[in-house]
């Protein structure tokens, strides 16, 4: 059986060892030929490829970003690499001309939502969710979430010193445009005194209050966690806005930092290494078995798999009732 492998959309802690996974099964388990498609869905278009061997795959377990390359390629969407043709009509001549009898997608929810559309078409397909914002339906966990996570507590414990010293509130903007799993987990893991998600609406009168009420105890500095897709008056970051907002609301001197791509960066923790490998794995496990257009899901503590067409188009968020959610509140933690 020969394979091919595919990286798409923003890159992240433990893509190359899915890689690693999928191919080292698929190559010393299986007997599979590997072929390695570069720079995402773009690949397909320009038959960019070239032949991966367990030589080639080494060093990679603990290397960030991808050793295919990534893009945003999407072939469904006008524009991009080739404009001027049918591209899913080119990408499907393309996967007969290579022989492929199966491509692994490794991808977030734009990845999943395409190789859902490509598995409709009748192309084998067999997915891999990766997301540093843990927010593709249908997996307790995407790779990528605890290394961004750790990134982000890191920067936090660090921003506790600054804080203090200064007598300051310090405001921390972490990513999650429409979902907030970095900033609730890492603002509870980094002793976040205000947490602000995009799913819980907030006002900044009683955030200014808790700051204020702190500062009553006893406590002259705070830290305030916010993902970057928070409401704001639609002109500045959030952490620039909510910092200005509160110094505002408190008259206490108010500074912000913003994390960007720094949390998308570097080696993968150990957790991710192994959900990866577990994951790739399993992918390879689905192409023997010739259970196909499915997509590989850590399910409590086991990997499963769902059909790609549940998880297109959904989004996983944080809800009212998280477990986390009600605890940080019971601790005295704002969220809005």
């Amino acid at each position: 059986m020969r394979i091919g492998i595919l990286t798409s959309g923003g890159d992240c802690p433990g893509i190359n060892a899915t890689i690693r996974g999928v191919c080292k099964t698929a190559i010393n388990y299986y007997g599979m030929e590997v072929v390695g498609i570069h720079s995402g869905f773009q690949g397909l278009l320009t038959k960019d490829v070239e032949s991966i061997t367990d030589k080639s795959l080494s060093g990679l377990l603990n290397l960030g970003g991808t050793m295919l390359g990534t893009s945003r390629e999407k072939p469904f969407k006008k524009g991009g690499v080739v404009s001027d043709v049918d591209k899913p009509s080119l990408i499907l001549q393309n996967i007969r001309e290579m022989e492929l009898d199966c491509v692994v997608c490794i991808g977030g929810n734009g990845t999943q939502k395409t190789a859902a559309k490509f598995a409709a078409m009748g192309v084998n397909i067999v997915s891999v969710p990766k997301t540093i914002d843990n927010d593709i339906w249908g997996t307790d966990i995407s790779f990528g979430f605890d290394s961004a996570v750790s990134i982000a507590t890191d920067a936090i414990d660090r921003l506790h010193s600054t804080a203090s010293s200064h007598k300051r509130v310090m405001v921390i903007e972490v990513m999650g445009h429409k979902a907030g799993w970095i900033a609730l987990y890492s603002g509870m893991a980094g002793g976040g005194d205000v947490i602000l998600l995009p799913e819980i609406a907030y006002d900044i009168k009683n955030i200014g209050n808790t700051i204020l009420e702190r500062l009553k105890k006893g406590k002259p500095y705070s830290i305030v966690v916010v993902a970057e897709g928070i409401r704001t008056d639609g002109r500045k970051r959030a952490a620039e806005y909510i910092a200005q907002e509160i110094e505002y609301e408190t008259g206490i001197e108010t500074r912000e930092t913003v994390l960007g791509y720094i949390q998308r960066g570097g080696s993968p923790t150990p957790f991710d290494r192994n959900l990866s490998t577990r994951m790739g794995g399993h992918a390879t496990e689905l192409i023997a078995k010739g259970e196909f257009g499915r997509m590989v899901a850590l399910k409590g503590d086991d990997i499963a798999s769902i059909p790609l067409e549940e998880v297109a188009g959904k989004l996983k968020l944080v809800t009212e009732d998280h477990d986390l959610v009600i605890q940080g509140r019971r601790m005295g933690i704002c969220f809005g």
